[in-house]
């Protein structure tokens, strides 16, 4: 099969996410890829920006320069706040996921099946260090459950999959799944996929990540 060249990258993937965040929603941004939402969301929208370690009201990342090295996210990147933003026990904070008091939460993932099982804090392989964070607390506790990821890893391997072969981080949880390919909604029926990339069809995408799927 042909390389897809078409793919996404990953600002346009965090774009394509901060968009379907609808107005006056709390979300938490998980670390890494996800953390790229802040600076795409909409401008006139009031999204409410929740980490974990204790700041509601997160804004964008700090212009080169301006960076607060007291002020970071749960990834220890530097980040500022909003007006209005609050800080608060990290305990608070793991309250407010665990309770249902957030609507959406944005995680990377390693794999995610097509039941919306989610897997993104270990390989399983013996040198990898393992990293749940709160994951397991967002992926119960939040209303949705949106995965932004790369649909392929390095080598190629898909990572939506029949069924997750890494240490799951929840089960049925992921509502959506957002890649460099196209998007996808994990739904009772099936996977639908939509936004497929230019010059790439249904049938390719099913070729390369083998699994049925329908149109979204």
């Amino acid at each position: 099969m042909t390389p897809v060249i078409n793919k996404l990258d990953r600002n346009a993937m965090a774009a394509r996410v901060a968009r379907d965040i609808p107005d006056g929603a709390y979300v938490n941004l998980g670390i890494g890829l996800p953390t790229l939402v802040a600076d795409h969301l909409p401008e006139g929208r009031e999204i409410v920006l929740h980490t974990e370690n204790g700041l509601l009201g997160m804004g964008p990342r700090p212009a080169p320069g301006e960076e607060d090295p007291e002020l970071i996210n749960a990834g220890k990147k530097p980040v500022t706040t909003l007006p209005g933003a609050s800080f608060f026990h990290q305990a608070d904070s793991f309250a407010m996921m665990r309770g249902g008091h957030l609507d959406i939460c944005v995680l990377g993932g390693f794999e995610v099946s097509v039941a919306g099982d989610l897997a993104n804090w270990h390989t399983g392989k013996p040198d990898a260090i393992p990293a749940v964070g709160g994951a397991m607390d967002l992926a119960i506790g939040a209303e949705r459950v949106y995965v932004l990821m790369e649909a392929l890893t390095k080598d190629g391997r898909p990572k939506l999959v029949r069924e997750c072969t890494y240490p799951l981080t929840g089960r049925a949880c992921v509502s959506r799944v957002y890649t460099d390919l196209a998007t996808f909604e994990i739904t009772p029926d099936g996977v639908l996929a939509r936004e497929l990339v230019e010059g790439l069809t249904l049938g390719d995408l099913e070729g390369l990540l083998g699994v049925g799927l329908r149109a979204g």
